[in-house]
């Protein structure tokens, strides 16, 4: 597969004596460039390969492969847009979408009808649904809750009369969960900034607790090979 690059480089700027306009010299690059091939560092390999099995080749071949875009819609602001296109099999609300579409230009994005979301972080949905009864009242503890994913879906699932706390203790990381779950719009959270460490001094105050613990990234190989 191969890439087109356009590149622009301003070679001379030079003010008239009248200074009315002024002269750009614009030189224009065309470059054509294989995509880079994907290849593992050993040590990843070995472990992946040992891992996986039979299925390393099949790993292998998606992460060659272009990332699906997938949204979840917010089941309080319903919507006809998105509603016929592929359902995510794990996730009532998730959807696959045949391109990328420009989702800041989209109003319904700003307002909260749909959240961005890669399909397999939407398994929390099917797991959750185990656990949770809609008819009762919980108290729920996102530890490490930004940039709202995770928060957002437990706050569809949960009650209206339960509580959220979405911990993020980066502070510019907590700004973008704070905005993702106001744009979200249900009221049935709070957003904290602690270590998670002072959560210690609440013992047996949370229903859940969810923990997104660092992962190794195997998932955004292909987003930056």
């Amino acid at each position: 597969m191969r890439k087109f690059f356009i590149a622009k480089a301003k070679l001379q700027e030079s003010y008239l004596l009248d200074r009315n306009s002024f002269h750009f010299g614009v030189l224009l690059l065309v470059c054509v460039m294989d995509q880079p091939t994907l290849k593992l560092p050993t040590s990843l390999h070995t472990r992946l390969q040992q891992q996986l099995g039979e299925q390393f080749s099949e790993f292998l071949q998606a992460l060659e492969q272009p990332a699906p875009v997938s949204v979840r819609l917010n089941p309080d602001k319903p919507i006809q847009r998105f509603q016929h296109e592929a359902k995510v099999p794990w996730c009532e609300n998730g959807r696959y979408l045949p391109s990328r579409p420009r989702f800041t230009s989209d109003p319904l994005f700003h307002a909260g009808a749909y959240y961005v979301q890669e399909a397999s972080s939407m398994f929390l949905d099917y797991i959750l649904k185990q656990i949770i009864n809609p008819e009762v009242n919980y108290r729920v503890l996102d530890l490490s809750a930004a940039p709202g994913g995770k928060a957002t879906l437990l706050s569809a699932l949960l009650s209206l009369d339960s509580l959220l706390v979405a911990n993020e203790i980066i502070p510019s990381r907590n700004k973008i969960l704070r905005h993702n779950l106001a744009r979200w719009g249900n009221d049935n959270h709070i957003v904290t900034q602690s270590d998670p460490k002072y959560f210690s001094k609440l013992p047996a105050l949370f229903d859940i607790i969810l923990v997104d613990a660092p992962c190794s990234g195997e998932g955004l190989i292909r987003k930056e090979p």
